[in-house]
């Protein structure tokens, strides 16, 4: 069974430190060294939030999420890693500030559970689900190719507004990265009905258990997203 729980950052080192670690290993097997949402300075960060799956029988980290929000104060992962090429990213993520938003970011999943869909469905869904608890009404992301799709399935946009069309050479020069949007986490108008039926399940019923289906095959997961009862506070 895989557990998925979420906790602010600042609550949990430990299993920061677990997710960075199982995280870096991944960017390894890829032949990346180090991305901007790979720096482990979000530990300490009171507006990041961490969603993090465990194996529950072997106690293994899997893989993992995080929402850091935008405050004003701590510059988001994708602003760091867009501004080398396009600056612009500073004055788009400043005019959502007083809406409200964040950057879903630092995605992964181990190798043990590839080709269940954790990463880019399970966890990508759970991320989306828990933006109205952090009062969040939008959300940045930048994904990969073979996520882009995936991604807008779930409600996200192209934000065209900067890079190439919204495209980026980015983590290494073979790669290329597209900054997305969701406008409107509370309806999700553009995500695809089931996906949106799953994400509202997650949001209305944060503490569940059920049976999810990907790509290789089912996985019993059991979902523990209520910030409030995970942490001792939620938004700084």
């Amino acid at each position: 069974m895989i557990s998925i729980r979420a906790f602010r950052a600042i609550e949990d080192i430990d299993s920061c430190k677990s997710f960075a670690e199982g995280h870096a290993n991944v960017l390894r097997d890829y032949g990346v060294s180090k991305v901007t949402s790979s720096s482990n300075d979000w530990f300490y960060n009171p507006s990041a939030y961490v969603m993090i799956a465990e194996n529950t029988e072997t106690g293994e980290t899997v893989g993992g999420i995080r929402i850091h929000i935008a405050d004003g104060i701590t510059r988001l992962p994708m602003e760091d890693a867009i501004a080398i090429v396009d600056t612009r990213v500073y004055d788009l993520i400043a005019k959502y500030i007083p809406i409200g938003t964040g950057e879903l970011c630092g995605l992964w999943n181990a190798k043990s559970v590839a080709g269940y869909g954790l990463g880019s469905y399970f966890l990508m869904r759970v991320g989306i689900s828990v933006t109205q608890q952090l009062k969040l009404p939008t959300l940045f992301a930048l994904c990969a190719p073979h996520t882009l799709q995936i991604s807008v399935e779930k409600g996200f946009e192209k934000e065209t507004s900067i890079g190439n069309e919204g495209t980026f050479i980015y983590p290494k020069l073979d790669l290329v990265a597209t900054s997305i949007i969701v406008k409107d986490t509370l309806h999700l108008p553009y995500a695809q009905p089931e996906e949106k039926r799953l994400i509202f399940e997650l949001r209305d019923n944060p503490q569940i258990k059920r049976m999810e289906y990907g790509p290789k095959g089912s996985l019993e997961m059991t979902y523990s997203l209520d910030f409030s009862r995970n942490n001792k506070s939620v938004v700084a």
